[in-house]
């Protein structure tokens, strides 16, 4: 079976570490890469081709919007939203996402996006 390639982009240092120790005991990921804000999201997405992206709205640079429009939604990979806002759910769904995750969430509910 392969692996999901995933990507986790978020500027809260403690975030990125949730995620990686959930993703950690997935045997069907691998993480491939982490980014602090947009800019780095963009040039990690371009340079390791995840197959999903585990994406925070609010972040330094680009927000997580604008990641997807300078990627391009035709090389953007599959998302799923992660955020402690809720207003932006309607707009991440429009943009194709997979699901939009509210922090702060629990394991179950990161299972679920996952599956």
């Amino acid at each position: 079976m392969k692996k999901i390639r995933a990507l986790i982009v978020d500027d809260e240092p403690l975030a990125r570490e949730r995620m990686r120790t959930l993703l950690g005991s997935e045997p069907d990921v691998d993480v491939v890469g982490e980014a602090r804000d947009g800019v780095e999201a963009v040039e990690a997405i371009l340079a390791h081709s995840p197959d999903l992206v585990f994406l925070d709205v609010h972040m330094p640079k680009l927000d997580g919007f604008e990641v997807i429009q300078t990627v391009g939604t035709d090389r953007m990979p599959r998302v799923v939203f992660v955020t402690a806002y809720d207003q932006h759910a309607l707009r991440a769904f429009e943009v194709q996402a997979l699901d939009y995750l509210l922090k702060p969430f629990d394991s179950d509910r990161f299972q679920s996006a996952l599956k």
